[in-house]
């Protein structure tokens, strides 16, 4: 059986063995300093100033949407758009929000909303926010659509859980709206067992999510900003500890997750090579069958793959190639969670609007997605090119 990933982490008996060893000598594993540590590599690593470490990138989603609306960045009511094929936890924090989600199709030549789709949804609806997801590590023109963002004063935030060192124009992804989430669940491009990151430039956003993580205190601010924000409350320094200045949660990670993320950060690049290098043969397969709608990442500099999406051109080919796999025993799944325009929590929430984004509509009948993971060996990837040729 070939599944979507075959382990945990990536040198998975060295990491165990570092890990026990972390655990054993730790007196403290909630978070702390290590998480700390974490979030300063990862910064570095992606080029943002600030990041902020959550215990899962639906959580990350959540923090940075509940975030912007503490900042009155935006505010109940305001027009959200989202990307229509996606994962449940890119929608519902806006609707948790009170946000109104605005369902944009995307394109089949990269699965992912392209300025196009933006522009078409502008003639008839304004938007105040744009979340957009760049899918499976492929992007559209995202850098045309950060110009139209900026332009129409539309705040741009992207979920990048699946597109960690891809890049556009050697810019990499997560890094052409205000902010950025990131995943670092198991089978993702690296794992911290369960975790999340934002990314950003912006310091009143970097702060405010500190507070959003933990329950909305400032217990994480420097000790200015505390003093800050306790003067402009009237509050003493006996009740501060357990003063909850806005609306927050408890999406803290552990030391674990925070060892976990550096230990494999040392290997990201060696990861993104393999994925790159797997998607790349298994593409140069596929664009040549005429069974499949074609997939363009020509505009792309690099494409760091998380898994390999097929779009058949109808459902008696959708059955075929779903067959194919299956009965070769390759693990296959819809492409990320299909078209929430589809899922039965959104229809329900919208009963009496029709949103029509009819390339997620067959992205989700017909389409599907299989493994690319670093550990494929040469036998794997032979199966799998041979199951992609037509005929």
């Amino acid at each position: 059986m070939i599944n979507l990933i075959k382990s945990t982490f990536y040198n998975e008996e060295g990491t165990k063995k570092k890990l026990c060893e972390f655990i054993k000598g730790s007196k403290h594993l909630s978070m702390g300093k290590k998480c700390g540590e974490f979030e300063h590599a990862f910064s570095k690593y992606q080029g943002r100033k600030y990041s902020v470490m959550f215990n899962s990138g639906s959580s990350a989603n959540l923090a940075l949407t509940q975030s912007l609306v503490n900042l009155s960045l935006l505010k109940r009511g305001d027009k959200a758009g989202f990307s229509s094929l996606t994962w449940s936890t890119n929608v519902m924090p806006l609707i948790q929000a009170d946000l109104e989600p605005v369902p944009i199709d995307v394109s089949l030549k990269s699965v992912n909303v392209d300025s196009k789709n933006l522009l078409q949804v502008l003639e008839n609806t304004d938007l105040s926010a744009l979340f957009i997801t760049n899918l499976l590590g492929f992007c559209a023109d995202i850098d045309k659509i950060s110009k139209i963002c900026k332009e129409k004063g539309i705040l741009l935030i992207e979920d990048n859980c699946e597109s960690l060192g891809s890049t556009l124009n050697n810019k990499k992804l997560g890094n052409f709206g205000l902010a950025s989430s990131f995943s670092f669940f198991v089978g993702h491009h690296m794992s911290t067992i369960e975790g999340g990151m934002v990314c950003t430039d912006d310091e009143e956003i970097y702060n405010m999510l500190l507070m959003v993580r933990a329950h909305g205190w400032d217990r994480n601010l420097d000790s200015k900003r505390q003093d800050k924000i306790r003067k402009e409350n009237n509050i003493d320094d006996f009740h501060a500890k357990y003063t909850f200045y806005c609306l927050g949660y408890n999406l803290r990670p552990t030391e674990i997750n925070a060892f976990l993320g550096l230990e494999q950060l040392n290997y990201i690049g060696e990861i993104t090579k393999i994925r790159s290098k797997n998607f790349g043969l298994f593409h140069n397969v596929a664009k040549k069958n005429r069974d499949f709608y074609d997939l363009d990442v020509s505009h792309m500099s690099f494409v760091s793959n998380f898994a390999y999406p097929l779009v058949c051109k109808d459902g008696d080919l959708f059955d075929e190639y779903k067959r194919r796999f299956v009965d070769n025993c390759i693990e296959i799944r819809p492409i990320v969670a299909g078209s929430m325009v589809e899922q039965p929590f959104f229809r329900n929430l919208n009963k009496g609007k029709v949103y029509k984004c009819e390339n997620a509509k067959k992205a989700n009948d017909f389409g599907f997605y299989f493994p690319n993971f670093p550990e494929m060996n040469a036998e794997e990837k032979n199966l799998i090119v041979d199951l992609l040729k037509s005929g």
